[in-house]
């Protein structure tokens, strides 16, 4: 059984916040690549940003999200992911047209349990490292509902709840191995 967990789904959805309870409750955590790269981007200067060019910005998240796969290996127990390498390629494959299929392979998988955090506007906020709006962070999330499910990934979308619950709601899937 793989112990690599995604969350994943809408942004702005609470998945940062889910992974910080989680880190808290002493699980190894990883965070979303993409902050990653908007934050060293915008710190030098660079242009592998959403908003200015999503393609470059995107094939830097799914390179950190390799090297991210590769550390967690040295984790025990659950590692839980703030989104993957399947959202990169995913992204990859909306934007510039390069197929998911053709970026991943079977050692790079992950439980086969995804969880999805569904498109809630109470919570998205926009700031300086998500500039886009709630209408594009839709069609993210059912993109990657799709995605997941034809990679033979089961989803479960999670509970529009406190985080307490949502984390609950989490591990009692993984209990009951989804």
């Amino acid at each position: 059984m793989n112990r690599f967990v995604v969350i994943s789904g809408c942004s702005g959805g609470g998945k940062s916040t889910l992974l910080a309870e989680l880190r808290e409750r002493g699980y190894s955590t990883v965070e979303e690549p993409g902050r990653r790269v908007v934050r060293e981007e915008l710190q030098n200067g660079g242009a592998a940003l959403p908003w200015v060019d999503e393609a470059a910005f995107l094939r830097r998240a799914f390179e950190l999200a390799m090297a991210d796969h590769a550390d967690a290996c040295g984790l025990e127990g659950w590692v839980f992911f703030d989104r993957s390498l399947i959202d990169a390629a995913a992204g990859l494959e909306r934007v510039a047209g390069e197929p998911v299929s053709t970026k991943l392979d079977q050692s790079h998988r992950y439980h086969r349990c995804v969880f999805l955090a569904p498109p809630w506007p109470e919570i998205h906020v926009i700031d300086d490292q998500r500039r886009h709006g709630f209408d594009a962070a839709v069609v993210e999330y059912h993109h990657l509902l799709e995605v997941y499910s034809n990679l033979g990934y089961q989803v479960a979308i999670l509970p529009k709840l406190a985080v307490g619950e949502r984390v609950e709601f989490i591990l009692q899937a993984l209990g009951r191995d989804c």
